[in-house]
């Protein structure tokens, strides 16, 4: 990082600086910032070659890859775990789901959406552990027993397990105040008891403590085992919370992306080389002008690609390259960029009859205002 010039902007010193392969950028130059800083991307940047490797991947990759055909993948969890499942599966990669079909963690794989239903399944299988009955159920309300069967076919999943990826999706969780139990999901409408069925917000604190635990049920039974988190960018379909969906969304996420970021800083040293984040939500949210259709939840068609691409590449021993995996993030998100035509407010700016006498009228008012 090479400096260029000083000058002043407003009462602040500041300092052009750039970075190799990036475009100038310019800082407050009063405070020390460390020996090294990685900047939040310029416009310009975001067409750079390796866009994704510099501003979304760097400090989160491994040094190689480490999943191979023969490794040993268990994903679940939220939306994320199961493209990655279909993802590699489809190179003829190992995957859990293809092994065992039936135990929950492949026939609701994606479904497992909070901290405390993941927990769950580590603590039943591996130590037999069962949480109170009746919290279990499928997209059809359908209940889930809590069967010995079951519950040996699942520990056996793990204990074979190399690499677990895990996707946590939100913070909002329906619980039995009788006896703790969190729900997978929301409660079944014919078991719904209002004198005993509570919504919460899951806090930092119990998020966090919920995947420090799955970490230990990991490192404790399967040693040898790998493991991968990731956030869903999946955001609620609806808030359960007296306030804007929009806003219980971001913290939601905040909460679980926080917990993780400080569990993988504490256990950075322990861990090395075994505990990673890899920030599909950081992806989806950031590189894309235009995620979502129409529903506002489920993701244009060319991004989930876009992000398993990234992921093999950093991750899985194939002949994809990172430089492929990048040229083909930045061909999606031109395509992402091309369907705000789409977009209710874009088309109304652009096509709109009344937009240019509704600009006019907004410009005519505000240099009236400053001539008064």
């Amino acid at each position: 990082m090479s400096i260029k010039a000083i000058d002043h902007s407003g009462f602040q010193e500041t300092v052009s600086v750039v970075p190799a392969g990036e475009a100038p950028k310019k800082m407050g130059s009063s405070f020390f910032r460390g020996s090294a800083s990685n900047f939040n991307p310029y416009g310009s940047d975001h067409m750079k070659d390796d866009f994704a490797s510099r501003f979304l991947l760097k400090g989160w990759t491994p040094d190689k890859p480490f999943i191979s055909p023969t490794t040993n993948v268990t994903a679940f969890g939220s939306c994320f775990a199961e493209n990655i499942s279909k993802h590699l599966a489809k190179l003829g990669f190992d995957v859990s789901k293809n092994r065992d079909r039936d135990i929950y963690i492949s026939s609701m794989g994606e479904g497992l959406v909070n901290v405390h239903s993941i927990v769950q399944q580590f603590r039943w299988a591996l130590e037999g552990i069962a949480p109170p009955t009746n919290l279990w159920h499928g997209y059809k309300a359908e209940e889930f027993d809590l069967t010995e069967e079951i519950r040996t076919r699942t520990r056996d999943v793990f204990l074979k397990t190399d690499v677990f990826i895990l996707t946590f999706g939100l913070s909002e969780i329906w619980y039995d105040e009788l006896t703790g139990g969190v729900f997978w999901r929301a409660v079944p409408m014919k078991h719904y008891d209002p004198s005993r069925h509570k919504f919460r917000v899951c806090t930092f604190a119990e998020t966090k403590a919920c995947i420090q635990e799955i970490i230990e049920l990991i490192g404790k039974h399967v040693p040898q085992a790998k493991i991968v988190v990731t956030v869903s960018p999946i955001p609620l379909i609806a808030t359960f919370r007296p306030i804007a969906c929009l806003t219980a969304n971001s913290a939601s996420k905040a909460i679980i992306r926080a917990a993780i970021d400080e569990t993988i800083r504490e256990r950075s040293d322990a861990w090395a080389g075994r505990l990673y984040y890899f920030p599909a939500y950081e992806i989806v949210t950031e590189a894309f002008p235009n995620r979502f259709v129409e529903d506002g939840r489920h993701l244009q068609n060319m991004i989930v690609p876009a992000v398993m691409n990234l992921f093999q590449a950093t991750f899985c021993n194939t002949d994809l390259t990172i430089e492929q995996a990048e040229t083909m993030l930045k061909i999606a998100r031109l395509q992402s960029a091309n369907t705000l035509d789409d977009h209710a407010l874009f088309s109304q700016a652009r096509f709109g009859p009344r937009f240019g006498a509704m600009v006019r009228r907004l410009v005519g008012r505000k240099r009236a205002a400053k001539s008064r």
